[in-house]
């Protein structure tokens, strides 16, 4: 299901709670993963003007499915930026990249991440809408980058799957896909998703972390804000996690689901 259709699929179902109920519910989301990994497949030489326009169009359908579940009566909403996608397991095992990230994907990653945060500052101006921005993208990247700082002994590979980075086929019935003797080892379990410890560390970074991880408020801090008022702060850039490489002259290049359509 695409977001679109997850959202139609609420107000479809919408009756079934108050609207009281509705506007103290917590909305996660976390969108765009399948979209960036499907158009780096099909479009490998696309130029820098046909990746703007694919993000903004990407950004653009987030942008009206967050105002129609604001119009259904949704206040509080928790969006994740988008993870370093070229540093995925499977990335790296499908473009050749060794122990080094996919950097086109991840400057794509980087051009929707810069919109997400102005994006729902405009939103806030709306009466009682209510948000915050999970830096998902430089959470795994330190992780990738240091992962022993944070327990991790294997960044660049997945627990499951076959191939040179054990990234292809986990669980697939057709694939003798390898199983790690420790999961907890790992930070990614198969070529796209993180493992369970992973999981349980950027959870508490959603909850309670400071605003180098989330902002402009935590999770916690957003539950119990008064549903209905309208916001005291507002989303500032970590530049970082916006920042694109300079543009030369190559042409190459997790909640909700992670399509948008």
């Amino acid at each position: 299901m695409t977001l679109n259709q997850q959202v139609n699929k609420f107000r479809s179902m919408k009756s079934n709670w108050t609207d009281d109920y509705i506007e103290k519910s917590l909305f996660m989301i976390y969108i765009g993963t399948e979209d960036y990994l499907n158009f780096t497949k099909t479009n490998p030489t696309a130029d820098a003007s046909a990746q703007q326009a694919f993000v903004i169009s990407v950004t653009n359908k987030l942008k009206n499915d967050i105002g129609l579940l604001y119009s259904l009566g949704a206040s509080k909403f928790m969006v994740q930026l988008l993870a370093p996608l070229g540093c995925l397991p499977i990335m790296r095992q499908e473009h050749g990249t060794g122990n080094d990230c996919y950097e086109p994907l991840n400057d794509l990653a980087k051009q929707h991440n810069e919109k997400i945060g102005p994006m729902l500052n405009q939103f806030a101006k709306s009466p009682g809408f209510q948000f915050t921005v999970f830096d998902f993208y430089n959470a795994i990247l330190r992780r990738t980058q240091r992962p022993h700082n944070y327990r991790f002994y294997v960044a660049n590979s997945s627990c499951c799957g076959v191939g040179t980075h054990t990234a292809y086929g986990c669980g697939m019935g057709n694939v003798h896909s390898k199983l790690c003797e420790y999961q907890r080892s790992y930070l990614f379990f198969d070529g796209r998703h993180n493992t369970e410890k992973a999981q349980e560390e950027l959870a508490h970074l959603i909850y309670g972390a400071d605003t180098n991880v989330i902002q402009p408020m935590t999770v916690r801090e957003l539950i119990v804000f008064p549903a209905g008022a309208n916001m005291l702060e507002s989303w500032e850039p970590n530049l970082s996690s916006v920042r694109r490489r300079p543009s030369t002259k190559s042409t190459s290049v997790y909640r909700l689901l992670d399509l948008v359509g």
